[in-house]
């Protein structure tokens, strides 16, 4: 069998080297188009875990490596004049130059073919003399670009400009610089990879970068410029340039990542950003998951290039999507400019999801610590304080709203139960809601609550527009009040051309077989092919729902209910206004985004005014329809920001569900950012949710200031208790009916001593330089 490795960088080399040292037998060849000793940039980057990835894979290499690694535990995030300074890390660094060294002495040890200055020109006829050939030729591949079609790479070319450059000024930490300048905000990110040499990735939005004029300026150019910016942070060490120009990020992904007998590999497949570490880090990774999917094939070519896309794609695009939240999170941070230092500190360290408020706790409690104590010291107060005086987690933290205080940042998400008989909720929403309210959540949120009974999504929706739904709405809010100090929300929506559709498990947003009825839009669009048309809506039909809106809020207000919220996402009836998919009106309701939301402002303003000034309104929104030509970011902080002016006082931030050919981009926390952009740009408070499903999670948003409350839907559907037993975990304390008090008592004296107990296995289970303690992590992770 033969081998060619396109590419003479640290994955080519490591999987070749890892599969001749198996089966040496193998004719295993390396391509490169450099001399052996040409490399660009400067040092490269791993963590302690991709460190025990190497000592499994090939513990020569490993020990040749970590024998000229600089090791460091700290990041130190420099902004505004102050330092934080967080350890726990583990990281390590090394010169590219001397890594590709160690590597093709080891890979001549066991037998590879080296071929330097060699150009690849011919690629069909590499794929002929070979059984297999691997690209592992960067981000400009010419193996991916020659067959293009095929492969389908997609290239994101991000905005913000970098440059990568050195200097001999020593770190001992990987340490972060923001500068402002006369011409905007330069980012340096900075880690020492050897005695005397570090590395320097310089970053600034495109419009700093305009400014300063850093466009027509040459290497020596730049680095004179950057040494200005940089002067103080240089201690009088120069930049040291080797290629460094200035670049774009191309975000990359593939289609697909085999084409019959070629496979590609690291940059050339898949790119991720340089903030959340090396791009030689996920190259040798992948190296390592293509020598073993061939470990588990045996040498049969197309069983294991089909094995190693199918395991190690996810593992990719997992760290894609956390490095897209992270590159973000730098674009984006004339956003976070005005925070106070330390939770900005917070927000750098959190921004990828990778690390939360639990991780952190665990690796620096005393920066966690100040972090809580910020938090509070926002309420003054009326803070939350544990019994020794301490700050209760940013999550257990209450929250007001005009007259309203809530007593933590844990909602219980709007959740339709398609349980109501003709419109009537019953014993069924008294035991749903009444249970959460009593598990300890702050606030509880109705269902979508519909305002007549032709507003309704399906036949089991629940409605507010009779005596008989009053009384039976009356009866659950006197039940919270009583028994728990959840604060109550009613949801009033209008289903519009969602509307006469099947309950959920029946098939969702599927028309009804028989007994629909007529349904109304912003325009006559159906929803599926074979859904209703829907009645493009007249002034007259505006009127009429309007009207509805008003006395159902009016009904909500004698019930008790102590917020009102109106629901303008997922493409029911007043979403179907504000999304350009769905809204192709010719009239002053059609057309730009200012008309789009004149008919749910003019709702939302009549229920204001119905509304008690002393009690809260929100608005859900969709912020994404994931839909090309849908409402982008853009128009997400103006509708947010016009509800704000007429007198909102929360955004509640989903996304989607306005057309079946939504794309959502799923994952954890998908849908905070979101909530972060428009509580930050817009100035106004929001409320997240979305694959929220830890307490650990809650804390972390609230503290890094993405939103005000957290909502959480399927965990309280699995745990009506999930706050209390979060409470108790963290030390904190939510109200208890006195039947329950002997379980909440019971809770309280066990979670510090089980908290514990996971801290000690954590900490024995932090990763060494040396690769102990994987025993122990998985202990760890069995008993979270």
């Amino acid at each position: 069998m033969r081998i060619a490795v396109v590419g003479g960088g640290p994955a080519g080399l490591y999987y070749a080297l890892l599969m001749k040292r198996d089966w040496p037998v193998l004719d295993v060849t390396v391509f490169e188009r450099n001399h052996h000793d040409d490399t660009f940039g400067f040092g490269v980057v791993f963590s302690d875990q991709t460190l025990d990835l190497f000592k499994a894979a090939d513990l020569p290499s490993y020990e040749a490596i970590v024998s000229r690694f600089a090791y460091w535990d700290d990041i130190s995030i420099h902004f505004k004049g102050t330092q934080q300074r967080i350890s726990g890390n583990g990281f390590c660094g090394c010169s590219r130059r001397t890594l590709l060294m160690l590597l093709q002495e080891r890979a001549r040890e066991v037998g590879v073919v080296l071929r330097f200055t060699e150009e690849i020109v011919d690629i069909a006829a590499l794929k002929r003399d070979y059984d297999l050939v691997v690209g592992a030729d960067g981000i400009n591949s010419r193996i991916r670009e020659g067959d293009r079609d095929r492969f389908a790479p997609e290239v994101d070319l991000r905005p913000n400009r970098f440059v990568w450059m050195g200097s001999t000024r020593p770190f001992d930490a990987f340490t972060f610089f923001f500068k402002e300048t006369q011409y905007g905000v330069f980012i340096a990110h900075c880690y020492q990879y050897e005695a005397g040499q570090s590395t320097w990735v310089l970053e600034t939005d495109p419009e700093t970068f305009a400014r300063a004029g850093l466009e027509g300026m040459d290497e020596a150019q730049s680095a004179a410029f950057l040494e200005t910016v940089f002067a103080e942070e240089l201690q009088g060490h120069r930049l040291i340039t080797n290629r460094s120009l200035w670049r774009q990020f191309p975000m990359i992904r593939c289609r697909n990542w085999v084409v019959d007998n070629v496979v590609l590999l690291g940059d050339a497949k898949a790119t991720a950003h340089f903030s959340i570490g090396s791009g030689t880090k996920l190259a040798m990774e992948d190296a390592i998951a293509l020598h073993g999917a061939f470990l588990r094939t045996g040498l049969d070519v197309r069983a294991a290039l089909a094995s190693f896309e199918s395991v190690r794609r996810e593992e990719v695009e997992k760290t894609q999507h956390a490095a897209d939240v992270s590159l973000v999170w730098f674009e984006q941070l004339e956003r976070f400019w005005d925070f106070e230092p330390l939770r900005f500190a917070f927000g750098l360290m959190t921004r990828s999801k990778a690390i939360t408020y639990d991780n952190l706790a665990l690796r620096a409690p005393e920066f966690v610590a100040a972090v809580d104590r910020l938090v509070a010291e926002d309420l003054g107060a009326d803070q939350a304080v544990r019994r020794d005086g301490s700050p209760v987690p940013p999550a257990f933290q209450p929250f007001r709203m005009r007259e309203m205080r809530v007593a933590n940042r844990f909602t219980v998400s709007p959740m339709c139960q398609y349980s109501a008989q003709e419109g009537m909720p019953g014993d069924w929403h008294l035991m749903h809601y009444g249970a959460r309210a009593i598990g300890g959540a702050g606030l509880v949120f109705t269902e979508m609550t519909c305002v007549s009974a032709d507003a309704r999504i399906t036949p089991g929706c629940a409605g507010l527009y009779s005596d008989e739904q009053e009384a039976a709405w009356k009866r659950i809010v006197d039940f919270v009040h009583a028994n728990s100090a959840a604060k109550l929300c009613l949801q009033l929506g209008h289903a519009g051309r969602k509307g006469a559709s099947k309950l959920m498990w029946d098939g969702m947003d599927r028309p009804l077989d028989e007994g629909g009825w007529p349904i109304i839009s912003a325009s006559p669009l159906p929803y599926y092919p074979e859904s209703q048309v829907p009645r493009e809506m007249t002034r007259v039909d505006m009127d009429r729902v309007l009207a509805d809106f008003v006395l159902a809020a009016e009904r909500g207000l004698r019930a008790g209910f102590d917020m009102l919220e109106l629901h303008c996402a997922h493409g029911y009836l007043l979403a179907s206004f504000l999304s350009p998919l769905t809204n192709r009106r010719n009239d002053a309701y059609g057309g730009s985004l200012e008309n789009r939301m004149r008919y749910p402002l003019e709702v939302f303003a009549a229920l204001r005014k119905t509304w008690p000034s002393g009690k809260p309104m929100s608005v859900r929104i969709s912020a994404t329809d994931w839909q090309e030509g849908g409402i982008s970011a853009e128009d997400a902080v103006a509708i947010s920001e016009a509800f704000a002016a007429a007198g909102c006082d929360l955004v509640d931030v989903s996304t989607g569900q306005t057309t079946p050919k939504a794309r959502p981009h799923y994952g954890r926390m998908f849908q905070t950012p979101f909530s972060d952009r428009i509580r930050n740009e817009a100035g106004v408070a929001t409320m997240c949710v979305g694959a929220i499903t830890s307490a650990d999670q809650a804390n972390t948003i609230v503290a890094a200031g993405r939103a005000d409350l957290v909502a959480l839907g399927r965990p309280h559907l699995a745990d009506p208790s999930f706050v209390l037993r979060a409470a108790a975990w963290y030390g904190a304390d939510v109200a208890q009916p006195v039947q329950y008090q002997p379980g909440k008592d019971q809770l309280m004296r066990n979670a510090p001593r089980e908290r514990e107990e996971l801290r000690e296995l954590k900490l024995k289970a932090k990763p060494s330089r040396h690769g102990e303690g994987a025993a122990a992590t998985q202990q760890a992770r069995a008993a979270e």
